[in-house]
Formats: structure tokens, C-alpha cells, sequence
């Protein structure tokens, strides 16, 4: 008997420990820790309007808005440290690499370039990231019907080459 007592002690401990811990974390933004990003659950307000058909619109808002835009749904989870920390980090980094809210600034051989290193990545699996579809977006899973839409709007300028 004696045994089970100590583990529950144990158990509280480490449960009280780690609520401690998770209260500590949230004073550290992610701004302090050199991720800059806009606030943390604001978006800024650039909108460019994708010229693209609905089909092509409607796989890009499910699978790509979230990271690569303006209009990022912020979740609870995202003003908790350290997610906040890894959200902030992520998509800084996505929007640096493709923003769609900021293609109309963009020349179209610029736009050009970007659908193909869409589709590479796309076709290469490396987007949308698995951390990001799986366990809180499958929706954002790409299915075959997905890729051929993209692929068709992505590299309909590309060429006979396909490059």
C-alpha cells in the first residue's frame, strides 16, 4: 500500500511541476525569443486577390492559406508558449518563401518561378509538412484529384518541359 502512495505523491509532483513550467513559458513570447512575427493571433492586412479558379482556390485555402498568407487561422494553442513559439517560427519562415497576400507586389516572372517551386515541393511531399497535417489539419492532406488541380494551375506556363 505503502507503494501506491508514494507514486500518486509522485504523480502530483510532476503534474504541479509541469503545470509550473507551462505557466513560466508563457512569459517568454515568441517575439523575446527572436521569432518576429506580427502579433501572435493578428493578421496583416495586405490581401492580394489569386487570380485562379475556384477549384484551385478552394485546395489552396484548405491546404496552404493557413502558412502562406495573411488570413493565418490562429488557434488557442497558438498563444500558448511553446507552440506560440514554433507557430511564429513557422510561419514567418513560410511567408517569407511564398506569401500570396503580397503577390500582387510580386512581377510574374517572380510568380512564375514560384508556382514551379510549388509543384516541386508539392510533388517532392514536402508540402503541406506531415507535422502540419497530422494529428491537427488533415484536412490540408493533398489527395491525387488535389495535385493534378494544383499541378494543372501551378505549371500551366512552365513549357513542354514540364520545367
Amino acid at each position: 500500500m505503502r507503494m501506491a502512495g508514494s507514486w500518486r505523491r509522485l504523480l502530483k509532483l510532476g503534474l504541479a511541476g509541469g503545470a509550473a513550467a507551462m505557466a513560466l513559458l508563457q512569459a517568454f513570447p515568441a517575439s523575446r525569443l527572436g521569432i518576429h512575427i506580427e502579433e501572435i493571433g493578428v493578421n496583416p492586412p495586405e490581401r492580394f486577390t489569386l487570380d485562379a479558379p475556384p477549384e484551385v482556390l478552394a485546395v489552396l485555402h484548405r491546404a496552404c492559406w493557413d502558412c502562406h498568407s495573411h488570413e493565418t487561422r490562429w488557434p488557442f494553442y497558438a498563444h500558448l508558449a511553446p507552440c506560440s513559439w514554433l507557430m511564429a517560427h513557422d510561419i514567418h519562415n513560410a511567408r517569407r518563401h511564398l506569401n500570396f497576400s503580397t503577390w500582387g507586389g510580386v512581377d510574374e516572372d517572380e510568380r512564375r518561378a514560384d508556382r514551379r517551386d510549388c509543384w516541386e515541393q508539392i510533388q517532392a511531399g514536402s508540402m503541406p509538412p506531415l507535422f502540419y497535417v497530422f494529428p491537427l489539419h488533415p484536412e490540408a492532406r493533398l489527395s491525387a484529384a488535389d495535385k493534378r488541380i494544383l499541378e494543372a494551375w501551378l505549371m500551366r506556363d512552365a513549357g513542354p518541359s514540364g520545367l
